[in-house]
């Protein structure tokens, strides 16, 4: 059978190296993935394994260092390439002998370090290293410099690990990088590169160091043994920790895209095989880490300007998971290999189920980055949001029920829906019962901004996976504690999910919740106030500014996104950007006091201010729906609580939780 995209499924090359098709795993953060000796451990082993049987024909692993002598890092985070060969090579075959089954080919991806950028959750406390003396990004001190010395032993060390990564059964290598501000990018930009020694000055100098990493490791592993480079034509600074936003005019003080094409070339010619363009930096994150407020495929311009002055191939990723865009980008001439990073988290077999054309079956990732970035950022794991079993593949593995039960779900969204998929698959017959017309819990409302589409293509997702599982599902039906007692299921889950707080505001008031507003369940008027400044505000908010409502936004906190985590800071930190952005005025510190319908009273740190107002949004949390619980508390022996019903969270640990319900029940 034909692939039904022929496009992507084409060989390419890069150097000596046949790839089957066109689809790269973009590198991410293998936190978790590695032992204390600095080999792959077995989770590791398992999650590149399982992308490679899904299809993919080119895996990229995540970062591992070369060196843990000039910047020191907490080893069992990274595997890492130069510690202990034999166990780094024993570990890396175990793996790329498991993928190279599978017909794909893998490349380590061999970091120089992340000086300045270092996260301190990640590295530990030590004191950063950069190109100057220049300031860390996120804690308040400066850089030490490296020397002479300390650069030749990093680039020594890439030889070596290249080298024993070529005996580990690697493909190929990708150097990380001159790109988002990392160590080697912080040689390579002015902004940040102030030495007046061979490795400072001039953009040939500034690039020495990665044209010395390149021609170390073709000296060590021969000629034709690829070398690839993570590489950002444009960084996007404004200033120190200042971030230019999409469509804002500004001054670049990292590389311009000028610099970048002739940097590209340089690259080119010091030996590189092939450049996985993006673009940002860490003072710019959340273009290097794209959230869902960044638009789809938004790397295509830096790689077609990339691909119109270098020879080698192309590769780029930056949320380009629509098969149609990608096609066009093949076919176009905007890049080479198209990169896929969080949509293969979210779903390994991605590459598969396109070829065969079925994509109503592949899990749409959400680019919350809760489960990846948030958490590598917060608590050194990656993992996904909307799949439990992403770099858990065997611990999560699902076992056949020994001894199939009915299982009664009442609730349809997201935590319900995850239940009822884990339980089918096992073998036990769930069935769902939702008060609703439709599968989809708070998604429905979650995913009206065009932003947050692919919240209701998981809401799809899951209302054709639940209908290919052959679950029974019964909408509009909300059951009493006695009907389902009456029922005589094996076991209840209650996933009833969470209801929006409220507080009224005078009786003249035109009050909703964002949740109404959102669903056009109450017309908004031309101008609103939205109350409360957490995640499901700051977007209300955006999603009404856009339609051209004069908004105003009202947080109790000293801070917008105070008390929603772990967001991954570049979701964060764009989301608060962007609310003044769109032209939205914010009160923090503040609360509203009363409103008529006509202006709300607003209790400021300097004082009380009226604005005009005709519609009130509340956005002010949640509180879990379980009256259906503590009714059937004690009566049910099997009886289970899930989701928002169980604690008001987010979709991640909605997910998570009722997986490892439906997972373990026997």
């Amino acid at each position: 059978m034909e692939p039904v995209y022929p496009v992507l499924f084409e060989q390419v090359k890069i150097k000596n190296c046949v790839i089957k098709n066109r689809f790269a795993m973009a590198p991410m953060g293998p936190l978790g993935l590695g032992d204390s000796c600095g080999g792959f451990n077995q989770r590791g082993i398992d999650y590149y394994t399982a992308r490679a049987r899904g299809g993919v024909g080119l895996i990229i692993t995540g970062c591992t260092p070369v060196d843990n002598h000039v910047e020191l890092h907490n080893m069992p985070n990274f595997p890492c390439s130069t510690h202990d060969a034999v166990h780094f090579t024993r570990t890396s075959r175990e793996m790329t002998e498991r993928v190279h089954a599978y017909g794909a080919k893998i490349f380590l991806q061999m970091t120089a370090g992340f000086g300045r950028v270092a996260i301190p959750t990640n590295i530990g406390k030590t004191l950063s290293v950069s190109a100057s003396a220049i300031p860390h990004r996120w804690l308040d001190e400066e850089c030490r410099p490296l020397t002479i010395e300390e650069i030749h032993e990093i680039v020594k060390r890439f030889g070596e690990g290249a080298y024993n990564a070529m005996r580990g059964g690697f493909d190929g290598v990708q150097i990380h990088a001159v790109h988002e501000g990392y160590l080697l990018d912080q040689f390579a930009v002015a902004f940040f590169n102030r030495r007046t020694d061979e490795y400072g000055g001039s953009l040939e100098n500034r690039l020495r160091f990665a044209k010395e990493i390149v021609e170390e490791i073709k000296k060590t592993c021969g000629p034709d043994f690829p070398v690839t480079l993570r590489y950002s034509p444009k960084s996007f600074i404004k200033d120190w920790r200042e971030g230019a936003l999409p469509g804002e005019s500004f001054t670049e003080k990292g590389r311009d895209l000028e610099e970048g094409v002739e940097a590209a070339r340089l690259l080119e010619c010091y030996g590189y095989d092939a450049l996985d363009v993006d673009v940002g930096s860490y003072d710019a994150w959340w273009w290097s880490h794209p959230p869902m407020y960044q638009e789809k495929g938004l790397y295509r311009p830096y790689a077609q300007l990339i691909k119109d002055h270098v020879q080698i191939p192309v590769i780029c990723a930056g949320r380009m998971d629509d098969p149609e865009m990608a096609t066009a980008a093949i076919q176009d001439g905007v890049c080479d290999l198209i990169g896929l990073g969080r949509p293969l988290l979210a779903d390994q077999d991605y590459v598969n189920k396109l070829r065969m054309g079925d994509l109503a079956s592949i899990r749409p990732c959400l680019s919350c980055q809760e489960g990846c970035m948030g958490r590598i950022q917060a608590y050194s794991q990656l993992c996904c949001a909307v799949n439990p079993s992403a770099c858990r593949e065997e611990i999560n593995r699902l076992v056949p029920a020994a001894h199939p039960k009915k299982v009664l779900i009442i609730g349809g969204g997201v935590a319900g829906c995850e239940a009822a998929r884990v339980l089918a698959l096992r073998g036990h017959i769930p069935c769902i019962y939702e008060k609703s017309g439709q599968l989809g819990g708070n998604l429905l409302a979650g995913g009206v901004p065009h932003f947050k589409e692919d919240d209701l293509k998981l809401s799809a997702w899951y209302t054709h996976t639940l209908k290919q599982l052959s679950v029974e599902v019964h909408l509009n039906q909300a059951l009493t504690a006695e009907e389902i007692m009456a029922a005589n299921a094996d076991a209840v889950i209650i996933a009833t999910g969470s209801a929006p707080n409220t507080f009224p505001l005078g009786e003249q008031a035109n009050v909703c919740t964002a949740s109404q507003a959102l669903l056009s369940e109450v017309k908004v008027g031309k101008k609103a106030v939205v109350v409360g400044g957490g995640l499901v505000g700051c977007e209300t908010a955006i999603w009404l500014a856009e339609q051209g409502v004069e908004t105003s936004l009202v947080e109790q906190m000293d801070s917008l996104l105070a008390v929603n985590a772990p967001l991954c800071s570049a979701n964060k930190d764009m989301l608060m950007r962007l609310v003044p952005y769109r032209g939205v005025k914010v009160y923090t510190s503040s609360k509203i006091l009363s409103a008529d319908g006509e202006s709300a009273v607003i209790q400021t740190p300097d004082g009380q201010c009226t604005v005009p107002c005709d519609t009130v949004v509340l956005a002010v949390g949640y509180h879990s729906e379980n009256a259906l619980y503590q009714a059937l508390d004690g009566r049910i022996p099997n009886l289970y609580l899930v989701g928002d019903a169980h604690r008001v969270a987010n979709i991640m640990y909605a997910i998570w939780d009722a997986f490892e319900i439906a997972s373990h029940l026997e």
